[in-house]
């Protein structure tokens, strides 16, 4: 069942509950229009089948229909909904949905004993009817763009919202550029600021209105003053973001229109206005969306059929990219806590409820949306060097931004190498300021140059003596594994190199997400979105005829992009590098496609890493598909290339990178601080979010170039679900 506000992803969790369900040998129903379909029972419930959820992970919304019931709100409508789902024997629930609704169905589960005794006593069920379904099993997922539920880090949704909005700041700021004018975004979010943050540091904006955090009085004021001396320090447009429930102190709604009267009023300027609305709801769903709804589903199929009868309901979600499980009743109740700390002005506490990583977002948004920092350098200024390393990765230019506005913020004067490893060879360093970094948010690319560089021995003599050159106290590096291995030999030859002995912060930067500690790399996001894009429009193209494609991906020996990209692509085969490809498992594949085909599907879709198999080349596949095909179907190969390495950062890629940047640069604040000169890298299980560096590294595989445990690999048993029916296997 979906239920309440859609949300896209909606779909991709529906079909992972079907498929799921289907493997675990249980019927699959659903339940149309949400609450009011199990009101209106009859043709409102229906079995689904295997097909029944083909082609649906591209589409938004969701295929069974959701409404928002006032009628389920009272007793006699919660027991004609009772009565039509033991009717069809029903009484365990997989509710997709907000927080009303999820709050619903946990109210139903508590009463379900007593509306079942009721309506035994009024004659609407049997007795046998009644002891066969004496209690129902209720697990939630949510379905909200608003990412308002506490308890899982993203809701199915959310991700699909920010690339709606963020994609129409981009537009709106070239525009506003051009005319040197105000733009005003307003956003969904109710009670939530999340989207309204979020798009916020992603699209670069100059000011934001949320609803957990208020702003004080004379916020009229400030707001000019900020915008000015953006103006004055050059910028050409200002944007601002207003979470569509945003409110000053005394409760007074702050809209868009009460900000641009104060906008003409005060200024003369006249802002212009843009209200999203429902299209943030719609389009496409993310690449993000699609697995992680996926995984979800499938978790929550395992849930509902282990569930006992004391079992409370459960709520799954993410956290940290890993599927988890809470209670339903504990994920609502501290939902609707930030609600009531609103309402009574506590926003310190509201801030806090929506968890560390909001809070700290919040004071990160405050530093990079001011025109110039807010400390001044005082001489003798610690100096921090910043440098890209390996192959390039969308939203490098993101992790330069964010790295410089912290630093200076702190009061370091920062440097950048230029061309990555080879400049810090060459000594090509410079100074830069707060404006160098201006409009980096939302592009694509490496403004500072980056390489697949690692230097050899001789030339770690010429790196110590541009460090000491330049008068470079502490290092940031940004990249792949090139970066990591660069860190890993100036790590080794600290003791005949003291250049090398200052703090040094590794960040993950890489389209194949090959590197150990942090789940998702810099770039991996935004490449798997064009991978994903990719699969769609080769599903479309293919609609007319009976063709199987064989897509390769890049990821060298890393299987993130082919095994992710197949379960959001909706992909039959998927061939990564760790598992390599057998003359057996080809043969096997082989009878499965020819089988398809003579079955009656018209479309078939297999996915593979570049490095897959040496032997077994995307060409050598696609034509020994085509020729054990005999005519029944053609086969097409599709390399996509270097378009992953390219294109505008996803809003996942933006908002990751200014986390990372501004953490590694506190971290080496911290040391230059302490004295301390140890080398740490991204981990997402170390306290600050960074761990030493012989601790990190010990998961990598320096072989292979990648970790040694990858998380992404325990969804193979998901996708194995998903992608073929039981028997098939």
């Amino acid at each position: 069942m979906t239920s309440g506000g859609d949300a896209q992803g909606m779909n991709a969790a529906v079909r992972a509950i079907v498929r799921a369900g289907i493997h675990a040998g249980v019927e699959v129903f659903a339940v149309q229009e949400g609450w009011q379909g199990a009101i209106e029972g009859g043709e409102q419930i229906v079995q689904l089948n295997w097909s029944d959820v083909s082609g649906i992970l591209p589409k938004g919304g969701t295929m069974i229909g959701t409404a928002r019931s006032p009628e389920f709100r009272t007793r006699e409508g919660q027991l004609t909904a009772v009565e039509n789902l033991i009717e069809r024997g029903i009484d365990r629930l997989i509710v997709i949905g907000g927080d009303g609704s999820l709050s619903g169905s946990r109210e139903l589960c508590l009463a379900w004993p007593g509306l079942v005794q009721e309506l035994v006593a009024a004659g609407r069920l049997t007795p046998e009817a009644a002891a066969a379904h004496p209690r129902v099993a209720i697990v939630g997922l949510v379905g909200s763009i608003d990412n308002d539920m506490v308890g899982t880090d993203m809701t199915i949704g959310t991700d699909s919202a920010l690339h709606r909005i963020t994609d129409a700041i981009d537009a709106i700021s070239s525009t506003a550029e051009s005319h040197r004018r105000t733009f005003i975004v307003e956003v969904m979010g109710r009670r939530c600021g999340y989207l309204a943050l979020m798009s916020a540091i992603a699209g670069g904006a100059d000011y934001t209105f949320l609803p957990e955090s208020p702003p004080r009085d004379g916020w009229e004021d400030r707001m000019v003053d900020v915008l000015g001396r953006g103006r004055a320090a050059g910028r050409r447009d200002s944007v601002i973001v207003v979470a569509e429930g945003a409110a000053d102190r005394d409760g007074e709604p702050i809209t868009a229109e009460r900000v641009q009267q104060v906008l003409l009023d005060r200024t003369g300027e006249e802002a212009r206005i843009t209200i999203l609305g429902h299209v943030q709801r719609g389009g496409t769903p993310s690449a993000y969306d699609r697995w992680m709804a996926t995984a979800c589903g499938v978790e929550a199929v395992h849930q509902v059929l282990d569930a006992g009868e004391t079992d409370e309901p459960m709520l799954v979600g993410m956290r940290r990219d890993h599927v988890v499980s809470v209670p339903l009743l504990q994920a609502v109740e501290d939902t609707h806590r930030v609600a009531d700390y609103i309402a009574e002005g506590d926003f310190d506490a509201a801030i806090e409820a929506r968890g560390v990583g909001f809070t700290t977002m919040v004071d990160i948004y405050r530093v990079l949306s001011e025109a110039t920092p807010t400390v001044t350098a005082v001489a003798p200024a610690r100096r921090v060097a910043i440098m890209h390393a390996g192959a390039l990765a969308p939203g490098m230019n993101q992790l330069a931004r964010v790295a410089v506005r912290s630093g200076l913020d702190r009061g370091f004067e920062m440097v950048a190498v230029q061309g990555g490893v080879p400049g810090l060879v060459e000594g090509a360093l410079r100074e830069v300021g707060w404006s160098d970094v201006e409009g980096m948010a939302n592009t694509g690319g490496a403004d500072f140059g980056t390489r697949r560089y690692v230097p050899t021995e001789a030339e770690l003599y010429q790196m110590a003596r541009s460090l000491e050159d330049h008068r470079i106290d502490a290092l940031l590096v940004m990249g792949g594994f090139h970066a990591y291995a660069t860190v890993d030999l100036m790590e080794r030859e600290r003791k005949r190199y003291t250049a090398f002995s200052i703090p040094i912060a590794v960040l993950p930067a890489s389209i194949d997400n090959n590197l150990p500690g942090w789940p998702m790399s810099v770039g991996s996001d935004t490449a798997l979105n064009t991978v994903v894009d990719a699969i769609d429009m080769v599903r479309m193209s293919a609609s007319a005829s009976k063709r199987a494609f064989v897509v390769e991906t890049m990821g060298r020996g890393c299987g993130f992009l082919p095994l992710m990209g197949a379960i959001a692509g909706g992909a039959e085969k998927a061939y990564l590098p760790e598992t390599g490809i057998s003359l057996e498992q080809l043969t096997a594949d082989v009878a499965a496609l020819v089988d398809s085909f003579e079955s009656g599907r018209s479309f078939y879709l297999t996915v593979m890493g570049e490095d897959a198999s040496e032997h077994y080349t995307g060409e050598v596949i696609a034509r020994l598909f085509e020729a054990e095909g005999r005519g029944l179907y053609s086969v097409r190969q599709a390399v996509i290339g270097h378009m992953q390495q390219g294109g505008v950062p996803s809003p996942f890629d933006r908002i990751n990178a200014t986390r990372l940047a501004y953490l590694a640069i506190a971290n080496l604040d911290g040391q230059l601080a302490s004295g301390t000169s140890n080398i740490v890298a991204a981990s997402s299980s170390a306290e600050g979010m960074f761990g030493p560096w012989r601790v990190v590294t010990e998961d990598m595989d320096w072989e292979a170039q990648r970790p040694l445990d990858e998380w992404w690999m325990r969804l193979r048993p998901v996708f194995a679900q998903l992608s073929r029916r039981p028997g098939q296997e």
